[in-house]
């Protein structure tokens, strides 16, 4: 190597008439970086140095050795000393002497030599003055390391100890993150600020060692650009306000600042108070595990420093030896057969912080180790995981870690909290179940304790499966042949009960039901798991369930129930399902199993005019009759009925039974089916006298809206328009009984001028002329009644006029003439009486026949 030297004081004038200059530079530096060295390398005393000092009293002046980044990437290391008052008395003297280290930052691989700041004390740096002749050759490496003298190390760091976490996590931010604050070490003596950087730059790797700028010393910290800074303490006053800038260690005038939660920081720390600092090199040549695609650790991974420490006697708090133990567990062949024993001794050790965390990863470790190190490795730790199991929760470790001395010394201690800890029910499932591990290893009988824990965990299990099924509860029902069999036997119980929280126990666990025992229950909870399962035919899924559960319907009635419960979940299947899963399985399997009340709850709520419901009404009234609560037992009638009035095959007084099912309490659904269906008929071709009269004289809400409803379907109109005689029949229905309730004035009014009005008006004229002649066919004045209504206004005045008291005077003229100009509502043309008119007649000079009309 050849690192350029160069030397700069503050001296007599030269030729330019200045007083500083480089007086000895090695051959080949550029002067570009001459300029740049020379903004770097300056000295100012401190502000309470005597102005002139004695030979005696520049020893105790602070020294400058800095490190500094060039903007090409390399290196300027430089020690700045303070040599005396200049020849004018006005300015201090100083001599500084720099090395060039040319390796650029970025490298990847690391820079050769020792680190930078071990040069501090190096009798490689030149006198305090430039040497006599110039050019200087360059060197050959960094100026090899002072004396260091480790007594008066290892009371600095004990002195420093609380603040040292906290500096190590700084020192990661620093090097892990551009803009974090640059760290500020106050002391009076610049080799202690030398002592803090040494510190920093061991824990971490040698590259990043390497490119660690700092300086010892600086007048102007706020001016400095170096990462670590070094200052006396009259410069450090005012800078611990500025927390986003910088981080300030000042140990003679503040507290130790809490350290941030790190436990790599907090490893490396007490590795230094406990003088194993030559840990930090063995942790990098740790050999790289078979396999591993990360490589070797990182570089502030604390697992693997924390598991040299424990292993080599350092003792750290709980988040390290949980790091050391969970690092272990993954590695445990980077370790010796010495360091693995050390390892397991240090963390069963007692201890008062000990957490969750440390318990956690002590217990991997213990799994990482079963089967691979002998007892006397694993025994220690295994038995404080035990006896912590029984005392304080957490998961047991794996069987065989314990040789027979060790099992029967430990069962005979543990045994009575271990039964007082099983038969307690306010620990959790998980930690019962635990325990019965615990009492398998040492070989403690509970047989008689496993029904009350199997009872507890299933109820768990089916409530909320994925944190009930955890590591604990797996490993349990793994080894534990009868408390498998004890849970599933209870949850086959409770998922009969609530099938659906069977199926998710399925969905989110890896559990499943052995090929020992019935469990017919859940066998089908664990196939309907799968969307695909039940997806598609639904009739055919039920039936498959069935098919899969291994019992018979005859053996078992309720898998029925459990079965449609899975495939329809709250609601009922549809009719048409209904129907089928009703002659796939048979009356009698639902009868048993109670799942004929789902096939009566399908045929209700079907929507109207769904003819599967129907039938489906029909078989079911044929077959439960005698079950069958009263409302549902008037819905399915209803359906019925409507089935008989399609099919024309009922006598009269339909309407009436229609209404009279009707306030039975059906459901909606069932009602508007049947009300559809009567209004349908009462609309068709067919005269039903009496059932329009019973209609008209109902005054039911509900039939006659179903009534208007279906008086507005399209095949109502085309009817209206295609057939005189079935519009003079509408006609002549929808004017009379203007004398009956509200209820029927408001419906036929609405029917006239919302439903017959738009067809009649869109009647060419030979259509209209044989509708006219059809009314005048019916007798009586309706071809007159209905040429009145069709006439602009008249439509106000014929309504008084039919809504009087029924009674005509002379020649058909009414009793008491509305007045002309009537409004544009509905009418009802024809006798007060009407054609349904009790012991009345057709209509004012009508025949007297008593003819219904649609």
């Amino acid at each position: 190597m050849n690192l350029a030297q160069l030397h700069y004081t503050s001296a007599p004038p030269g030729p330019d008439g200045s007083g500083f200059r480089f007086t000895a530079v090695s051959p080949g530096v550029p002067a570009s970086l001459l300029r740049e060295a020379e903004q770097l390398i300056g000295y100012e005393p401190p502000r309470e140095a005597p102005p002139r000092p004695s030979t005696d009293q520049l020893g105790s002046f602070p020294q400058a050795l800095s490190l500094n980044v060039l903007s090409d990437g390399s290196r300027l290391l430089a020690r700045s000393v303070y040599t005396g008052a200049d020849y004018s008395g006005r300015w201090g003297n100083f001599h500084a002497h720099a090395v060039h280290l040319p390796e650029p930052a970025d490298t990847e691989r690391p820079a050769p030599g020792q680190l930078p700041i071990t040069s501090w004390g190096s009798p490689q740096w030149a006198a305090d003055s430039p040497p006599a002749g110039a050019p200087v050759p360059p060197l050959g490496s960094v100026p090899a390391p002072g004396p260091l003298d480790l007594g008066a190390l290892a009371a600095f760091v004990a002195a420093r100890g609380p603040w040292l976490a906290g500096f190590f996590a700084d020192v990661r931010r620093l090097v892990e993150d551009p803009a974090a604050p640059q760290l500020v070490l106050v002391e009076q003596d610049s080799e202690a600020v030398a002592w803090w950087i040494m510190l920093a730059c061991s824990v971490l790797p040698h590259r990043r060692g390497q490119w660690l700028t700092f300086t010892t010393y600086t007048r102007r910290p706020q001016l400095a650009r170096q990462q670590i800074i070094g200052v006396v303490p009259e410069d450090g006053l005012g800078l611990g306000g500025q927390e986003h800038r910088y981080r300030v260690y000042d140990a003679a005038r503040a507290a130790a600042p809490a350290a941030a939660p790190d436990p790599w920081a907090q490893t490396a720390a007490r590795i230094w108070q406990a003088q194993r600092q030559e840990l930090f090199a063995h942790v990098r040549r740790l050999p790289v595990r078979a396999g591993d695609p990360a490589g070797r650790p990182g570089p502030y991974e604390a697992g693997p420093l924390a598991a040299l420490a424990l292993a080599a006697g350092v003792g750290l708090d709980s988040a390290g030896r949980a790091a050391a133990a969970d690092w272990a567990a993954g590695h445990r062949a980077a370790l010796d057969d010495a360091q693995v024993r050390a390892l397991t001794r240090a963390l069963a050790r007692p201890a008062e912080d000990r957490g969750p965390e440390e318990t956690a990863a002590s217990g991997r470790l213990l799994s990482a180790l079963a089967g691979w190190a002998p007892p006397e490795v694993s025994e220690p730790l295994a038995e404080l995981a035990l006896a912590g199991a029984v005392r304080s929760g957490g998961a047991a470790p794996p069987a065989g870690l314990l040789g027979e001395p060790a099992r029967l010394r430990l069962a005979a201690e543990l045994e009575p909290e271990l039964r007082a800890a099983l038969t307690d029910t306010a620990r959790e499932p998980a930690d019962r179940v635990g325990l019965l591990r615990v009492a398998a290893e040492l070989g403690v009988d509970t047989a008689a304790l496993l029904p009350d824990v199997a009872r507890q965990l299933a109820q768990a299990l089916i409530t909320d499966p994925e944190p009930a099924y955890g590591e604990a509860v797996r490993g349990a029902l793994a080894e534990l042949p009868r408390l498998r069999e004890l849970v599933l036997d209870r949850l086959d119980g409770l998922a009969a009960g609530d099938p659906a929280a069977g199926a998710r126990l399925f969905a989110v666990t890896a559990l499943r039901p052995t090929a020992t025992g019935a469990l017919p229950h859940l066998r089908m909870c664990a196939l309907a798991q799968d969307p695909a399962a039940v997806a598609g035919d639904r009739t055919k899924a039920l039936t498959r369930l069935v098919e899969h559960c291994g019992v018979s319907p005859e053996e078992d009635p309720l898998v029925l129930r459990t079965a449609m419960r899975l495939v329809w979940g709250a609601e009922p299947p549809t009719a048409g399902e209904a129907w089928l899963a009703l002659s796939a399985l048979g009356e009698q399997a639902h009868r048993e199993a109670g799942t004929w009340e789902v096939l009566a709850r399908a045929a209700v709520s079907a929507p109207a005019g769904d003819r599967d419901a129907e039938a489906l009404a029909v078989e079911l009234l044929h077959r439960y009759f005698v079950e069958l609560p009263s409302s549902l037992r008037a819905s399915l009638l209803l359906l019925e009925l409507a089935r008989n009035v399609r099919a024309r095959q009922i006598g009269p007084g339909w309407v009436r039974q229609a209404l009279a099912l009707g306030t039975a309490g059906p459901t909606p659904t069932a009602r508007e089916h049947a009300y559809a269906a009567v209004a349908a008929e009462l609309l068709a071709e067919d005269r039903h006298e009496g059932e329009l009269r019973a209609l008209i004289e109902s005054e039911d809400a509900e039939l006659l809206a179903a009534y208007r409803r279906a008086a507005r379907q399209s095949r109502v109109a085309d009817r209206l328009r295609l057939d005189p005689r079935y519009a003079a029949e509408c006609f002549a229905t929808w004017s009379s009984q203007p004398q009956a309730g509200p209820v029927w004035q408001e419906a036929r009014a609405d029917l006239l001028d919302g439903v017959l009005r738009p067809v009649v008006r869109g009647l060419p004229a030979p259509q209209l002329a044989a509708l006219e002649e059809a009314l005048a066919g019916l007798g009586g004045r309706w071809a007159e009644d209905f040429r009145g209504w069709q006439r602009p206004g008249a439509f106000g005045r014929l309504r008084d006029r039919f809504a009087g008291s029924g009674r005509r005077g002379a020649k058909g003229a009414p009793a008491n003439p509305p007045p002309r100009g009537g409004s544009g509502g509905p009418v009802a043309p024809g006798d007060a009486g009407g054609p349904f008119a009790p012991g009345g007649s057709g209509g004012s000079g009508g025949s007297g026949d008593d003819r219904s009309r649609p």
